[in-house]
Parts: structure tokens; C-alpha cells; sequence
């Protein structure tokens, strides 16, 4: 194998380094200046949960793969679910949320048999 066809290989990994990891050290270095309350961190919070909330709703109504063949009362009781073992969940409430919310999901697929 030549450097010719290694080339795209190695500007996609020197690329993909300096998009992420620019980042990353300024998001360091400005974090330590950052109030915790301040309006600009409350304001990245709120973008980061709408993004997480836009995904989850993407996959719930707009599926694609295995979940579009599941029905839709199967994703939402799914998500219901979790959410629910998510607020009694205790000391590991992501855990517990998260799992029985895909347990939810499988236990429906196998079930119908999709």
C-alpha cells in the first residue's frame, strides 16, 4: 500500500483531531471562568437538553431500521416506562431508566415478534 492511499486516511484523522480537540481545551479553559449559574451556561444547558429532547423525539416518530417496524404505542410506552423507573429509580436512576426503557422496547419486539 502506497502514501497515496493512506492520504485521505490521515487528513481525516488530523481533521477530525483538530475539530474535536480544539474544543475540547477551550471548553477547558474557559470552564474554570464560568459561573455555574451563570445566564450563558443556563442557556448551554437548555440547548444541550433541547438537542437530546429533538433526537429522542426523531426516533420515537420518525423511525428507521428495526424501531419503524415496531408500532408506535410500543416507542412511546417504552419511553414512558423508562421515564418512570427513571424518577423511582434511587442512586442509579440513568442506569435504571435507560435500561428499562430498551427492556421495555425488547421485551415489546420480541412479543410481536419483529
Amino acid at each position: 500500500m502506497s502514501f497515496d492511499g493512506l492520504w485521505p486516511y490521515i487528513f481525516i484523522a488530523v481533521a477530525g483531531w483538530l475539530a474535536t480537540d480544539l474544543w475540547r481545551w477551550a471548553g477547558v479553559l474557559a470552564g474554570n471562568r464560568i459561573d455555574e449559574k451563570s445566564e450563558v451556561l443556563n442557556w448551554v444547558k437548555a440547548v444541550a437538553t433541547a438537542l437530546v429532547a429533538a433526537v429522542i423525539a426523531k426516533l420515537i416518530f420518525f423511525p428507521t431500521g428495526t424501531l419503524e417496524a415496531s408500532p408506535l404505542w410500543l416507542r412511546l410506552g417504552s419511553v414512558v416506562f423508562g421515564g418512570l423507573c427513571f424518577f423511582v429509580g434511587g442512586r442509579f436512576r440513568q442506569i435504571a431508566g435507560i435500561a428499562a426503557a430498551i427492556g421495555f422496547l425488547a421485551a415489546g419486539l420480541a412479543i410481536l415478534g419483529v
